[in-house]
């Protein structure tokens, strides 16, 4: 079934004209990713060229996707908005709030029962605006995207950093906070920086033990965590077109890993093949009939130093299966160096776990390539080492999988199947004895691997790789297993070696499912009626926040100096917090408790200034807020890395922190906190960090003259009567200050509607 196809059309029949038009303004060929942004431009055909990384633009998203976790701040948010049906095609999808521990069937169940209040609210919500819900157990959002939604040349935003999936299908997919998403729905523009582009080149071919997998972890090794911040990753060239559909959405994952504004490749066969196994033909057919403005122009992939910002080239035919991690995405081993770099850095070598899955890895081709490898090991007469869990991607995945076999295959190794969700990628995992925080190793095919991540325990240190890797791996037990050369000892005492592994990329008998689990709005919706209860600790209607005073802020209470890497899961965690996902006040609780304090090297452990003790940072703040005391969080570089959870935003506005000063940040943070109102700033002389002490007060200097390209001045007071000046910049444009002064931009949304 190909949904809103009519809308698909109408993309494609402006095509045409808009790529002329761009053409002509910027006067040189086009990359895929100019096609796609000069083509959804919010007023229409292009009448400037945009400077990459300098302006601010205004798009028109074909359509908004959901899930569930942060789906319940996003609507609430749009709630307000005085809108009685969405402007775009949405979709809401129950994949974060299902805990993976005894397999699908108990945990689905446990999952409705304990959650049933928001699965409820979101499904009456969807009903009424005109959005599609996707019930608990029908998929993981990016996953479901992808076979039902995704289409080459289109743009979407997604409440989700791995929204970024869909660009395996051609999309420029780009995750984004609730209120972006609020924007979208409510029909307004939606704002974004022009993003720089890196082209990554790929020749050659996978074979044998390498994967699609491989292509990214060797990406996120060249660019880090922060590379591609602001840019857009297009992939081209022979090797890109040998890939699969599946196989390029993996690739496109786990950009977010690099904190790239998203990844895309050209339209090609591959892409066509899902599109026509997965029921939409018809798209497939309109998209061929424009297919040379779904891809680059030629001289831009004949000599792509001319038109792209970085240029990266990798040689499918020479890469090697790899392992990222522990603890960061970004840290690179091939696996025949893997022994020695555990050997030397101390990492436990036997591995306990192997889970196969995550939006990154769930679809029929990965689940047929690591069963090829589990079936070896049952022929052979292996006895596996680790533990093995599975989460399928949807539940048309999961149904066509089980029909051919290929779930039997797992449960023949003792795997536990899980729902068709996220799971332990996310922190949705109760993992017995992860409480007793052991050192231990897992592997997963998962995009994140940050501390406490998957288990929650600091010190499970867990890799990234193919789900193909985490089989051979898991079977062996060993984090130095190299399949490509070792072998392994069967329980007859025969040294047996495993073959490369094998996979349908579609399944040959076509995909099959009973309920895939979607549940269509009402035509009018004016009748569906949404309860909240005033009582609930799980929901909570919104209040707006209150809009800057009109003065510089004086006096502000230094509320922590956070020390090295603080990500989104360190601002806001996941796993058990995920159920006060839509009551601010309760999941504001969790504000800052991952963070590293600079003066004492612990976690959730200030000072208070006001009494002198050591105590919590969600209490510290809820003190100073009680005493009318503002304050500000300073961080070292790219702050806010990793998910696009504007909860770490709307914590700190909603408990009263006033300022965020950093060395850097990540993208979708930084949007977040002004779309919150809130001041994001970066040190103009990033050894300034240095200079703040623990106790220090603050004034914030040059707000009655904020304006775009004008830094602020700080003033740091410390307890000896010295002080510090320094300067702080910022990225706001004119608009996103008026956001500020409003006290948000729904503030802006809501007076404009009343209008």
């Amino acid at each position: 079934m190909a949904f809103d196809i009519e809308m698909i059309k109408k993309v494609y029949s402006q095509y045409d004209e808009r790529i002329t038009a761009a053409r002509k303004v910027v006067n040189k060929p086009l990359t895929l990713s100019e096609k796609i942004l000069y083509a959804h431009l919010w007023d229409g055909n292009a009448a400037e060229a945009y400077e990459r990384g300098t302006s601010y633009v205004d798009f028109a998203p074909d359509r908004v996707a959901m899930q569930d976790a942060t789906a319940q701040m996003a609507l609430l948010q749009f709630m307000q908005a005085g809108r009685a049906k969405v402007a775009v095609p949405s979709t809401v999808h129950c994949d974060h709030l299902i805990q993976a521990r005894d397999g699908a069937e108990q945990d689905l169940t446990r999952a409705r029962n304990e959650s049933s209040e928001v699965f409820n609210f979101l499904s009456s919500v969807s009903n009424k605006y005109g959005i599609g819900f996707w019930k608990p157990g029908a998929g993981i959002i990016h996953q479901v995207v992808l076979e039902n939604y995704a289409f080459p040349g289109g743009m979407m935003i997604g409440t989700d950093s791995h929204t970024v999936n869909a660009g395996g299908l051609g999309m420029v997919a780009i995750g984004v906070g609730g209120a972006d998403a609020c924007d979208v729905m409510a029909g307004l523009p939606w704002e974004l920086k022009f993003p720089k582009l890196i082209g990554v080149k790929l020749t050659g071919k996978l074979s044998g033990w390498t994967a699609p997998k491989d292509v990214i972890l060797k990406v996120a090794g060249i660019l880090t965590v922060k590379g591609g911040t602001g840019a857009i990753v297009e992939y081209f060239g022979e090797g890109a077109e040998s890939l699969s559909c599946t196989g390029k959405g993996t690739i496109c994952n786990m950009g977010a890993e690099i904190g790239a504004t998203t990844s895309t490749f050209g339209y090609d066969v591959s892409m066509e093949r899902y599109l026509r196994a997965t029921g939409r033909a018809e798209v497939a057919d309109a998209a061929n009939a424009i297919k040379s403005h779904l891809t680059a122009d030629p001289e831009v992939y004949a000599d792509p130093e001319n038109y792209f910002d970085q240029l990266i080239e990798i040689n499918l035919s020479e890469l090697e299966p790899s392992l990222n991690g522990p603890f960061t995405p970004d840290l690179y081993t091939p696996v025949s160096h893997m022994r020695e770099e555990a050997e030397k850095n101390g990492w436990p070598l036997t591995v306990e776990w192997g889970l196969i899955g995550s939006c990154t890895n769930s679809s029929y081709e990965d689940l047929a390539r690591a069963a090829s490898i589990a079936k070896q090991a049952i022929d052979k007469g292996l006895v596996t080492k680790a533990e093995f869990g599975i989460n399928p991607g949807s539940e048309q995945v999961r149904y066509t999988a089980d029909r051919d076999g290929l779930l039997k295959t797992f449960e023949e190794l003792n795997a536990t199947i899980f729902t068709n969700a996220c799971g332990p990628c996310i922190g949705m995992w109760d993992r017995a004895g992860a409480d007793k925080q052991e050192k231990n190793t897992i592997v997963h095919s998962f995009n994140r691997n940050f501390a406490k991540r998957a288990d929650g325990n600091p010190n499970t240190y867990a890799f990234v790789t193919s789900p193909e890797m985490v089989a051979a791996i898991a079977i062996s037990g060993d984090l130095g297993f190299n399949p490509v050369t070792d072998t392994l000892t069967n329980r007859d005492g025969e040294q047996v070696k495993l073959d490369p592994p094998m996979g349908d990329e579609l399944p040959s008998k076509g995909f099959a499912v009973e309920d895939a689990g979607y549940q269509a709005p009402a035509e009018d919706g004016s009748a569906v009626t949404v309860d909240v209860s005033p009582t609930s600790d799980r929901l909570q209607l919104l209040e707006p926040f209150d809009p800057w005073e009109g003065t510089d802020l004086i006096g502000l209470k230094l509320l922590i100096k956070a020390k090295g890497k603080c990500t989104t899961d360190h601002i806001s965690m996941a796993g058990p917090w995920l159920k006060y996902r839509g009551h601010l006040d309760n999941i504001s609780n969790n504000m800052l408790i991952g963070a590293v304090n600079f003066f004492n090297e612990k976690t959730d452990s200030v000072k208070n200034q006001l009494t002198g003790e050591y105590i919590g940072v969600p209490a510290t703040q809820r003190a100073y807020k009680a005493a009318g005391i503002g304050s500000i969080v300073v961080g070292d570089e790219n702050y806010g890395e990793g998910s696009s959870r504007e909860h770490a935003a709307m914590e700190p506005r909603h408990l009263g922190v006033r300022a965020v000063l950093v060395k850097s940040f990540a993208r979708i943070h930084e949007t977040n906190l002004k779309k919150q109102g809130m001041l994001g700033l970066t040190f103009a002389d990033k050894d300034d960090y240095d200079k703040i002490q623990e106790d220090d007060t603050v004034d914030i200097l040059g707000l009655t003259e904020f304006a775009p390209g004008k830094s602020l001045t700080l003033v740091f007071h410390h307890t000896d009567g010295s002080q510090d000046k320094i300067s702080a910049n910022h990225t706001y444009n004119a608009q996103q200050i008026e956001w500020f002064k409003a006290g948000g931009a729904l503030n802006i949304i809501r007076k404009n509607q009343a209008k």
